[in-house]
């Protein structure tokens, strides 16, 4: 009998580690820790979306549903693409388990052994350690930072999105940065892959968090491939319920993908999760048919938390930080600091501030640093008075 080694394939041993999560366990005993390091709103979701799922419960809606959803979801989903982007029908619509769920189902669907995939950095570490799970071999093509904010040289990514490349990920507004493609790069990147046959994947969890433009007294939407790429196209795009809504804890997302590979996602997700809890999709339908106001007030909010720490951040001394456009996170630069990593325990030890590292979200964000800025003025500036402490601290 061989000795036991290890259980799990190579693959899935290099995966690296979330060190958002090294540093929050460094975290643990500590009682007044000011924590700006995970991506989350801190208010609960809203009451009317809690009753729906409570009445559902009560009403006994307890049972397995259709892999895909349930119809009203789907339908109220489809809906809601339409009248943000462009015509959608709920065949089209495959509701899952989270944004997260999304993703990997969309991997799961598109992406085998040993194919390449490119993807725009720095990124939340989850998706690009997806496709390396499945065994492929992932490429990143980096974004620019400058004082006026993030960039993406569009004409690096179409050279690396060469004909042998199976997909390319794309999340937009950014996390960690904020940064936000506009509607002339993604007709560019749109057209070049369709010559190559290549899979856009567009994480557009954060869509309607986003700053720059406001229509009606309402803010609007980030640039979507969805609003001029077809049916046919080879575009798929995931969204979740967690962050517009402030649905973190629910777990419920969506798919929006050409009918040709719909029709297999049942499978999929019959093999990972089966369906998602039906008492959370009713939560999500009157999320949909009731919830504008909140987003329209989160997104509010948000945007005065953002300029205000962008404000307080810039008048602190060795930081380097733009506005960013969408998102809920400010990524900024630490003059001297090499290793985020380690800055970001010490700030734990040290000021009790907890802020993520930004070699999490790759070797591009080495020397930067992600607060999420879901927070109340108060408690922003109580982080802001302790961040200073610590750089005072260490330049004496």
């Amino acid at each position: 009998m061989l000795p036991l080694t290890s259980t799990a394939r190579p693959a899935v041993r290099a995966l690296r580690a979330s060190k958002i999560r090294e540093v929050a366990n460094a975290g643990i005993g500590h009682e007044d820790i000011a924590a700006f390091w995970f991506g989350e709103p801190d208010e609960v979701t809203p009451d009317f979306i809690r009753q729906a799922a409570v009445d559902a419960l009560n009403a006994g809606d307890t049972f397995y549903t259709h892999n895909l959803g349930i119809p009203e979801l789907r339908q109220a989903v489809a809906g809601y693409l339409t009248r943000l982007h462009r015509v959608t029908e709920a065949e089209e619509v495959a509701i899952t388990n989270s944004g997260m769920s999304a993703l990997m189902l969309s991997a799961q669907a598109l992406i085998g052994h040993g194919d390449r995939v490119v993807a725009v950095t720095p990124l939340w570490p989850n998706l690009v350690e997806i496709p390396k799970i499945l065994g492929a071999v992932v490429d990143t093509v980096a974004l620019r930072f400058t004082p006026q904010g993030w960039s993406l040289d569009l004409d690096c990514l179409l050279r690396a999105l060469t004909p042998d490349t199976r997909a390319v990920l794309i999340n937009s507004p950014n996390n960690p940065t904020g940064w936000t493609i506009d509607h002339d790069s993604q007709r560019a990147i749109l057209e070049h892959c369709r010559r190559h046959g290549i899979w856009i994947v567009a994480d557009d969890a954060y869509e309607r968090l986003y700053y720059n433009g406001v229509a009606n007294g309402v803010p609007t939407v980030a640039p979507s491939f969805l609003d001029f790429a077809t049916r046919e196209d080879r575009v798929v795009s995931t969204n979740t319920f967690s962050k517009s809504w402030l649905m973190t804890g629910f777990r419920l997302g969506w798919i929006v993908a050409p009918k040709a590979l719909a029709t297999d996602l049942p499978k999929l997700i019959e093999y990972n999760t089966s369906c998602a809890p039906p008492f959370v999709q009713r939560a999500g339908v009157v999320a949909i048919e009731q919830g504008e106001p909140v987003i329209a007030r989160t997104t509010a909010r948000l945007r005065k938390a953002r300029d205000y720490l962008i404000e307080q951040l810039n008048a602190t001394p060795g930081v380097q930080v733009a506005a960013p456009a969408g998102a809920m996170y400010a990524f900024f630069r630490l003059d001297g600091v090499d290793d985020s990593l380690a800055l970001c325990k010490r700030l734990v030890a040290d000021a009790g501030l907890g802020l993520a590292p930004g070699i999490a979200f790759g070797p591009e964000g080495e020397g930067f640093v992600r607060w999420c800025f879901a927070a109340s003025e108060e408690r922003l500036a109580e982080g802001v008075r302790r961040l200073r402490g610590a750089l005072g601290a260490k330049h004496r």
